[in-house]
C-alpha cells in the first residue's frame, strides 16, 4: 500500500500508523463517530501500544471480547463508547480475517471498480453509506487509490470542498474542515449538503 498523507491526530506516530497500516486506517475510520476526528485517528496507535506494539486482524479478532473491552476502556478510553466499539472492532477484524485472510488492503487492492469497492467497504462492521463514501474519498485523495467511478461513488466527498477527514493532510486543513462543518451546522446543513 502506498503511504498516505493523512494528518489528523496531531500525533506524528499515530498519523504514520494510519498512513502505512491498512487495518489501522480502517479501524480509525470505524471509530470516527461521536468523538473528535483527532481522537478516532489516534486510537489505533493507542490500541497497538496496548496490544504489545502492533495490531492485526487475527490478534484483535482472537482476543476474548471481555479482554478487548478492557483494552478499549483503559484510560484514556479509545472511544466515548469503549465497550460497544471494542465489540465492533472485534467484529470488523473477524470480517477481515474471514473475507480477506486478515489482509485489510485486499479490500481495495482486489476491488474490480468503485461499485465493487463500495460493496466491500460497506460490508465492514461499523460502516454505513456515508462512512463508506468518506473512506473511498480517503483512499483516493490521501492514498492515490482511484478505481474507475470513484468520484461518483464517493459523492459529495469526492469534490474539492473541505468537508471530511478525506480532506485533511495538515493541521491547517483540519482547522479548515472543522470550520466548514461548524458553518454547515449553523446553517442547519450536514456535511453532505
Amino acid at each position: 500500500m502506498k503511504t498516505g498523507t493523512l494528518a489528523v491526530s496531531g500525533n506524528d506516530a499515530a498519523d504514520k500508523l494510519v498512513n502505512s497500516d491498512p487495518l489501522a486506517l480502517i479501524i480509525a475510520m470505524m471509530l470516527d463517530q461521536q468523538i473528535p476526528m483527532e481522537r478516532a485517528f489516534l486510537s489505533p496507535y493507542q490500541l497497538a501500544e496496548r496490544m504489545k506494539g502492533k495490531i492485526s486482524a487475527k490478534d484483535i479478532a482472537g482476543t476474548d471480547p471481555d479482554k478487548l473491552k478492557e483494552v478499549f476502556c483503559i484510560k484514556p478510553a479509545l472511544h466515548r463508547f469503549p465497550g460497544s466499539m471494542a465489540k465492533r472492532a472485534g467484529d470488523l477484524c473477524q470480517h477481515i480475517l474471514d473475507e480477506y485472510n486478515g489482509k485489510a488492503e485486499r479490500i481495495w487492492e482486489e476491488a474490480e471498480d468503485a461499485d465493487d469497492l463500495f460493496k466491500r467497504v460497506k460490508a465492514l462492521p461499523g460502516y454505513g453509506d456515508e462512512k463508506t463514501k468518506i473512506f473511498i474519498a480517503i483512499l483516493a485523495k490521501r492514498f492515490g487509490v482511484k478505481p474507475k467511478g470513484w468520484k461518483e461513488k464517493a459523492k459529495p466527498f469526492s469534490d474539492s470542498t473541505p468537508r471530511s477527514v478525506a480532506d485533511i493532510d495538515s493541521p491547517e486543513a483540519l482547522a479548515t474542515v472543522r470550520a466548514w462543518k461548524k458553518a454547515q451546522k449553523a446553517k442547519g446543513k450536514s456535511k453532505q449538503d
